[in-house]
């Protein structure tokens, strides 16, 4: 199980924001260290979502030392500042490295977030077993604090996602004879278009490979050819 902690969180907003993610990416367990006041009538609850009624309200508040004595702790933070002289925040790992990592974790695992202005402390990140940092620009790294729990639930979305809202397959390529029949339909609409013979081969060419890159849907090869073959039959009609 991966759950979440907040530590000393100055914001109730961005607790409701952060319990909204994990509602979003199927995380169950907020931990709360130091918290403010989260009136249900609050920013808190209003910016939850659906989190409102479980995640927020089953939050537990609990003491930075349970963190660190029950969990396998990933501490994230928004800058690193140093190299591998120093071990408080080297080495870090990005999310998308941390989803990695944690696979191969047997033991429930928290992710730490800090305070909106300071993160967490060299001190609590010294006590925390891995470092999660986010890439981001130079000139200006620090994200507030939900878009940045969004930015790490996200990336970890395939150990708490069971199944997402999209179908299996999100862009099925059309089966070959379907892409066939669209390579045959539009041959034929070169002809009737008495499009120059010595073009014709290079055009299909070109055609089969502009195709071949679009891995088009089964709906998108038959809208195609429906297409070239209304086009051609358009054409042999005002011939007659």
């Amino acid at each position: 199980m991966i759950s979440v902690a907040v530590v000393d969180a100055e914001t109730p907003g961005n607790v409701g924001t952060i319990a909204r993610s994990m509602k979003n990416f199927g995380l169950s367990e907020l931990l709360l260290v130091d918290p403010p006041e989260l009136d249900p009538d609050g920013e808190a609850y209003g910016f939850a979502g659906q989190a409102r009624e479980d995640i927020l309200p089953g939050a537990r508040e609990v003491s930075f030392d349970y963190l660190v004595e029950n969990y396998h702790t990933v501490a994230c933070t928004a800058t690193t500042n140093e190299d591998d002289s120093s071990h408080v925040r080297y080495p870090a790992k990005t999310p998308a490295e941390l989803a990695d990592s944690l696979r191969g974790v047997d033991s429930d695992s928290c992710l730490v977030f800090g305070r909106e202005r300071v993160g967490l402390t060299n001190d609590e990140l010294a006590r925390l077993d891995e470092i999660c940092s986010i890439p981001a620009s130079g000139d200006y790294p620090v994200l507030n604090l939900g878009q940045a729990a969004t930015i790490v639930l996200y990336e970890l979305r395939e150990l708490t996602v069971e199944r997402d809202q999209h179908p299996e397959e999100l862009h099925a390529r059309a089966d070959e004879p379907a892409v066939e029949g669209l390579h045959e339909e539009f041959s034929t609409f070169l002809d009737s278009i008495d499009h120059p013979e010595e073009k014709r081969h290079r055009v299909r060419r070109l055609f089969r490979r502009l195709v071949g890159r679009a891995h088009p849907t089964g709906r998108e090869a038959k809208t195609l050819r429906g297409v070239f073959r209304r086009a051609r039959q358009r054409i042999e009609r005002e011939r007659e």
